[in-house]
């Protein structure tokens, strides 16, 4: 039985039993499983499904004998039965709730995400004489006429969205919203209800400028009492991040229906697949374990990185020969310089950064990196103006090669403005590096090769640090890869530098080329 105690909340909020008992009762009154071994049986739910969702949400009263919670945000990995009790609390807030002329929607990315809670609670009414009776169905939406509520499908493409007024909101799988323009207008349109309730279900994900991480975030200060917030309920099922993934026990803490809704063997057979694929890594402990990752797929492991890490300076360098990769980006952006020391026991690294000063307070602010305190401790260098200055880059160049000896300098030959010729006329041997399968693959195959040997030392830069945990890797049928910006969540400029000059390092006369070993692919 859920806890009625009031020594959490404010003791104005009372707890209804009968209204809990009420909602408990519908599910399996009204509600039917649609799917698998239980196809056709009411459903019963599970104690932390009664208990963690239905009961609180529906026996927590305000004085007024309204309903307490007004959101209740479930983050659980998948296959823990969400979308079926999404579904009945959708059929419940159509029929049950009191509420004349109801308007209840499930909203997604898309129409086909939006209709599964939907085409569910359509199988329910199907199966449910007692429901049958009260609804009119429809392709895309059920209608009470003797309350005159219906219950419809919505997706992203909110342009006539504004002007509805919601009584209640399913959400399915809110980490997929590509922005918050749906979110925003459905949740304004509840204000005119008397008890609107917006039940958001959704995985983790990995985009932490998404709606999905806003409420995630904020789910979890008020689970932790840094938000007080009494309408707002939040059910976060999840591992942590520095729990051991292929643990059975930290299995049963992100999923509290393994071994009922959720068999154990496919979450065996799912962890020994991420195993055997590093790629997959990311995937399965955002669907499996709920944890927000730092991106869609995996591809260089941080603690590997981390281990990597040697305590040398700059000045340990200093004549060497050096390789150097130097990704322009936009203007407007981070521009990173990498520097590769190749030696006998491997690869040393330095990484600079250039962003324009102007913007960098708010831009930290925006995307919630410290771009500000790394241009303070010195990881950034701020040119003037809202423009990075090539000048001030080209400079730091030549001022590099005083210290060092830069061999090369490797250039993206699609985006090198007039720098390149510069840097020529400077001295410099500039190489262009395309930003292909074919000028990527052999450098990429190698910086994973040297992080796994710990043949790679770095010095711990930080902004390096946080561009390597922004990498999404693609690769192609044929096991060519490179990193993918598009797919990257973040900045990764100064990995893409570092596989320029890696991929440099690797050529010269007299030094062991991956390509030797490799088939260079042709495009």
């Amino acid at each position: 039985m859920v806890s009625t105690s009031t020594s959490s909340v404010k003791t104005d909020y009372w707890y209804d039993e009968a209204a809990a008992q009420k909602a408990v009762d519908f599910f399996r009154l009204a509600g039917h499983h649609v799917k698998g071994e239980w196809a056709g049986q009411p459903i019963i739910l599970l104690p932390w499904q009664e208990n963690d969702i239905v009961r609180p949400l529906f026996g927590w009263k305000r004085p007024d004998g309204t309903r307490r919670y007004r959101t209740c945000y479930v983050e659980i990995p998948r296959k823990n039965g969400k979308s079926t009790i999404a579904a009945v609390i959708g059929l419940y807030l159509l029929l049950a709730d009191d509420e004349p002329g109801a308007e209840v929607y499930s909203a997604a990315a898309d129409r086909s995400q939006a209709a599964i809670v939907f085409d569910l609670a359509k199988s329910m009414v199907a199966m449910s004489p007692l429901l049958s009776r009260r609804l009119e169905v429809y392709q895309r939406s059920l209608v009470a006429p003797a309350t005159r509520s219906s219950y419809k499908v919505l997706s992203a493409d909110v342009e006539s969205k504004f002007g509805y007024n919601a009584h209640g909101i399913i959400f399915d799988e809110l980490h997929t919203q590509p922005n918050r323009k749906l979110w925003d207008a459905l949740t304004t349109a509840t204000g005119a209800r008397r008890q609107p309730l917006t039940f958001v279900m959704t995985t983790a994900g990995y985009d932490r400028h998404s709606i999905c991480w806003e409420q995630h975030d904020y789910a979890e200060k008020v689970k932790a009492g840094i938000i007080q917030d009494d309408s707002y309920l939040p059910v976060v099922y999840a591992a942590s991040e520095d729990d051991d993934w292929t643990d059975h026990k930290v299995w049963a803490k992100a999923n509290p229906s393994l071994g009922n809704t959720i068999k154990r063997d496919y979450v065996e057979t799912e962890c020994r697949h991420a195993q055997d694929i590093p790629g997959y890594q990311n995937t399965f402990k955002r669907l499996q374990l709920n944890i927000w990752t730092e991106q869609s797929t995996r591809w260089l492991d941080m603690a590997t990185w981390d281990a990597c890490r040697s305590d040398f300076e700059a000045a340990d360098l200093e004549g060497r020969d050096c390789f150097a990769g130097l990704d322009l980006s936009s203007t407007q952006d981070i521009t990173a310089l990498s520097l590769v020391f190749p030696g006998p026991d491997g690869y040393q690294v330095l990484s600079y950064f250039w962003a324009p000063e102007e913007g960098i307070s708010k831009r930290a602010q925006r995307d919630r990196v410290p771009y500000d305190l790394w241009s303070q401790d010195g990881h950034i260098e701020a040119t003037e103006g809202n423009v990075v200055d090539y000048d001030i880059i080209r400079n730091r160049i030549n001022e590099l090669n005083q210290r060092f000896h830069i061999v090369e300098v490797a250039i993206d030959r699609w985006n090198s403005t007039d720098l390149q010729r510069r840097l020529q006329d400077d001295g410099f041997v500039v190489v262009p590096f395309g930003q292909g399968f074919a000028s990527m693959t052999a450098p990429s195959k190698e910086l994973e090769r040297v992080l796994l040997s710990g043949q790679l030392r770095h010095n711990g830069n930080p902004v390096l640090r946080w561009m390597v945990s922004n990498v999404a890797v693609l690769q192609d049928a044929a096991g060519n890869l490179k990193p993918d910006k598009a797919k990257s969540t973040e900045r990764i400029d100064g990995v893409v530098a570092l596989i320029m000059a890696l991929g440099r390092s690797m050529v010269q006369p007299g030094g062991w080329s991956i390509y030797e070993t490799e088939p260079l692919l042709v495009i």
